[in-house]
């Protein structure tokens, strides 16, 4: 199990990448708009369920002050490290407010500053993908893979991205194979709706299906499902005609 994992299971904290996405972004990102924050009250957009407790469904606080303190423990951070923690907070912060561009600077300064953060930045690679820069994305889901194989996550933003160069049948040859790679060390991602949904991207499986799954559950299931959903969709049309991305 990478450090990753280790800390987020220490805190018991649920691992989702939906608190990073901002709601609104001059990219104009494909995926919907009401997306869960990572404030620390339920985000009054939700467009689902209203009552959802702070926290319910954002696993990856690495940015919270009690975790980053156990973060520059373990780690040994000096002034650089605590640094380079800053530059990430910093760069969640303008993701989130639409400045993708200013997010990805924070973040390459961050791995500057220290460069054992990059193992860990699946943010890096949420950035690079909606300034289409699929390849490094692509690279950086990878290295994100090696150090937490229990999250089925990373998988599917690398799918994602590789869906975008190569087209959905070669990104899925490569998922299959990094899966085969990895098979003996990921684990089971206890979500449902996440063992569903990379399922969903291994096998070619029908998202109205995965949503309609998840129709009646948890709040946080019925979003994911939905998410994925709705990214599954956006990479068939983009391998089927780039030209149609504008549309959506």
């Amino acid at each position: 199990m990478g450090f990753a994992s280790t800390l987020y299971s220490h805190f018991n904290l649920p691992t989702s990448y939906s608190h990073f996405l901002p709601s609104k972004s001059k990219f104009g990102l494909k995926t919907p708009n009401a997306l869960l924050s990572y404030a620390s009250s339920p985000s009054k957009k939700m467009p689902y369920h209203k009552n959802v407790p702070p926290f319910s469904s954002s696993k990856r606080f690495l940015v919270l002050p009690s975790v980053s303190g156990i973060w520059n423990t373990i780690i040994g951070a000096g002034g650089s490290s605590q640094e380079a923690l800053l530059a990430i907070r910093r760069g969640m912060l303008l993701f989130r407010q639409g400045d993708v561009p200013g997010s990805l600077v924070e973040f390459d300064r961050a791995i500057e500053l220290d460069p054992r953060q990059k193992a860990y930045l699946w943010q890096r690679g949420l950035t690079l993908y909606y300034l289409d820069r699929f390849e490094e994305g692509a690279e950086q889901f990878r290295i994100d893979v090696a150090q937490n194989p229990n999250d089925t996550e990373e998988s599917i933003w690398c799918f994602l991205c590789e869906a975008q160069l190569y087209g959905v049948d070669e990104a899925r040859r490569r998922f299959l194979e990094a899966s085969q790679c990895l098979l003996g060390t990921v684990g089971r991602d206890p979500r449902p709706v996440m063992r569903e949904s990379y399922d969903m991207f291994k096998d070619g499986g029908d998202p109205e299906k995965l949503v309609s799954a998840f129709l009646l559950g948890k709040e946080h299931e019925f979003f994911y499902a939905s998410l994925y959903a709705g990214l599954y969709y956006e990479s068939q049309v983009y391998s089927c005609n780039p030209s149609l991305l504008k549309f959506m």
